[in-house]
């Protein structure tokens, strides 16, 4: 047994020696799970993934895929013969079937603009539904001069829209026809699901041309000749849908509009004729479902749309729900009384991924402070939940575990705060600390892996994480508590949760950096404006400058306003009092800003802005640009990027805190 004393620390390469779960599916008789694993090739200084095959009565699996490609997102064939599939092997990337028990894969699309979401069988298995963008040359090009007319023209992680939007596609698996093409809107059209008649396909609508809100979904249904209908009222967010077996109702995820920003999604019943009266299935939940905790591992299931599992006689739902600092998955009843069953839980983070029929096995992924993703089965008629993976079980096995300490502390106004010190193994405190913010804000640290933070431990210093006011998974009250003041509560929770780490011996008050990405690089920045007694401070894609903000983030123009309470013209000491650019002046702390430069969610001209008062004020600065890198790219884009956020998060941390 490898011990505590006998492991090493953890250092920035390991994240490359790592295996990231991005997808997986059931057979329908639940025999067997079908899944997408990501690893690094160091040759090309690339991520490729691949399908494997686990039998679910022996544990045995069986690799499916090779090659320098990305294989993802297998699904099932109604008779579990088939895995229909996604790969980028020749290019761009297309529709592929191949046969479980052997065989060479068969190539089902060719479009020049690729595939991309899905695939979706119909119920008897003869057609698969799938999205991709629009055909050249309609999609355009931005090489010539060209004009903008969309409310909302280019989004974070995608690029300009008009080449970039989604539309529902159908093909024969058998593929004697060429695909058709079911929608064209000009939104981006995603998760196709088919009814139980294989007569219509649900379907997200997001991105719509004509809508500064394009972040927020719309539930549509098609039918086979292209005609649409709205499932509910553009008065509903929308976050994810399914259908029920009789093919009448649909169950989705959602919130009426109007609500404080940061206020808990519900589930919600609808009848699929669209626009009909809607109920709510969790009204008595305290916390809302569809939540998930912000980690940070190269996994598309960390970012994914969450999932919403209908059982097979339709009369639940399983979804994911968080609580506080953990996610559990619940069972809601669909019909009659409110009524929910925690099916797992536990101190980690699961993610619904798919139900066998008729059996009833849930498939879902967990993860937690130690591991990344790994498959987990929960079968049905009240059976103990079975470990498929343990996808990196050789690789952890020769690192140093955290120790984890939870803490629970008074805000500044005495409202409960939690929060985590996560501590170098064999380590005596106090220790160096940093204290790492999470983004959204409406969002959660937790249970979940987070390998910056590894890295940290493995350097010597521990990791203090806080859900501060605004985060979810403790209520609406706590989670809408900063409209209009940002930096106010959830500053002094922070603050508070440092003095608490301090207090109880855990924390070295001497040596103290800050870091954090997006909203929690904004608090980053408005942490060391507003005290000197941090060492070192790593924002990356901060809003630093809410004005300038609102009218260039892709969410500017709306989030900004459900923040702050109001337009910049109508509140504008608002935006000047709660922007860390007011303050920035006073910041003595060494400060290094990394930007994503494709990030079109805080874009680059928030950190300079940032950079260039740090600069004239005499406070020492520097900053990291990443080529093409989005928002989140840093965690889950090229390898490049992750080892260069990673790399100079620690030496930084390194210079001046240790």
């Amino acid at each position: 047994m490898t011990t505590q004393t006998s492991r090493r620390a953890v250092v920035p390469d390991d994240l490359f020696q790592m295996r990231w779960l991005q997808s997986a599916a059931i057979a329908p008789d639940g025999q067997a799970v079908a899944y997408a694993v990501a690893s690094y090739d160091a040759d090309d200084d690339a991520d490729y993934a691949h399908l494997w095959l686990l039998h679910v009565p022996t544990g045995g699996t069986r690799r499916l895929t090779y090659g320098k490609q990305e294989d993802k997102n297998p699904q099932w064939s109604p008779d579990g013969r088939q895995l229909a599939f996604t790969s980028t092997r020749g290019g761009k990337a297309q529709l592929f079937i191949l046969p479980v028990d052997g065989g060479e894969a068969r190539q089902l699309t060719r479009l020049p603009q690729g595939v991309g979401g899905g695939p979706a069988w119909s119920p008897d298995g003869s057609r698969i539904a799938f999205t991709a963008g629009p055909p050249p040359p309609a999609g355009g090009s931005q090489s010539q001069p060209y004009r903008i007319t969309r409310d909302t023209y280019r989004f974070d992680g995608i690029g300009y829209l008009d080449p970039a939007v989604q539309d529902i596609y159908v093909v024969a698996a058998a593929g004697a026809e060429a695909p058709t093409r079911l929608t064209s809107d000009l939104a981006s059209n995603n998760d196709p699901q088919w009814s139980p008649d294989g007569q219509e396909i649900l379907y997200s609508a997001t991105m719509l041309p004509d809508s500064l809100r394009c972040f927020h979904p719309r539930l549509r249904i098609v039918d086979l000749h292209g005609q649409v209908r709205e499932v509910v009222d553009e008065g509903m967010h929308v976050i994810s849908g399914a259908w029920l077996p009789d093919g009448q109702q649909i169950v989705f995820a959602g919130a009426p509009e109007g609500l404080p920003i940061g206020s808990k999604s519900d589930l919600y019943l609808a009848s699929a004729g669209g626009r009909g009266e809607i109920s709510n299935r969790s009204a008595g939940l305290a916390v809302g479902i569809a939540n998930r905790l912000q980690a940070d591992m190269p996994s598309q299931l960390t970012r994914a749309t969450p999932r919403l599992l209908v059982t097979p006689d339709g009369q639940s739902a399983v979804v994911q729900v968080q609580e506080g600092g953990r996610v559990a998955l619940y069972q809601i009843a669909l019909h009659g009384p409110e009524q929910w069953t925690r099916l797992a839980g536990g101190e980690r983070a699961c993610i619904p991924l798919d139900i066998s029929r008729p059996g009833g096995s849930l498939l879902f992924a967990a993860s937690d402070w130690h591991e990344p993703l790994d498959l987990w089965l929960l079968p049905g008629q009240g059976a103990a939940e079975q470990r498929l993976t343990a996808l990196n079980a050789d690789r952890l096995a020769g690192l140093q575990q955290a120790q984890v300490e939870r803490l629970l502390f008074p805000g500044p106004d005495g409202v409960p705060v939690e929060g985590w010190m996560i501590m170098p193994a064999g380590g005596q405190p106090p220790f160096p600390t940093v204290l790492y913010i999470h983004g959204g804000p409406h969002g959660a640290f937790g249970a979940i892996y987070h390998f910056d933070t590894q890295m940290l431990l493995g350097a010597g210093m521990a990791v203090l994480m806080i859900n501060q006011r605004a985060s979810t998974g403790y209520g609406d009250p706590f989670a809408t508590a900063i409209k209009g003041d940002w930096g106010n509560l959830d500053y002094g929770d922070l603050m508070a949760g440092v003095d608490e780490a301090i207090a109880r011996g855990l924390a070295d008050g001497e040596r103290l950096g800050v870091c954090g990405v997006s909203g929690g690089g904004n608090l980053s920045c408005w942490i060391v404006s507003h005290t000197h007694r941090f060492r070192a401070a790593v924002p990356e894609n901060p809003v630093t400058n809410w004005l300038s903000f609102y009218g260039v983030s892709d969410v500017g123009v709306w989030f900004a306003v459900e923040e702050l309470g109001g337009h910049p013209h109508e509140i504008p000491e608002v935006y000047r009092r709660c922007s860390p650019i007011t303050y920035a002046h006073t910041c003595r702390t060494p400060t290094l800003l990394v930007q994503g430069e494709s990030d079109w969610r805080c874009p680059a001209e928030q950190s300079e802005q940032f950079y260039t008062v740090l600069k004239a004020n005499g406070c020492p600065v520097e900053m990291l640009r990443l080529p093409e890198c989005s928002h989140t790219g840093s965690r889950v884009g090229k390898p490049a990027m992750r080892r260069g956020q990673n790399e100079a998060l620690l030496e930084w941390m390194l210079r001046y805190v240790v």
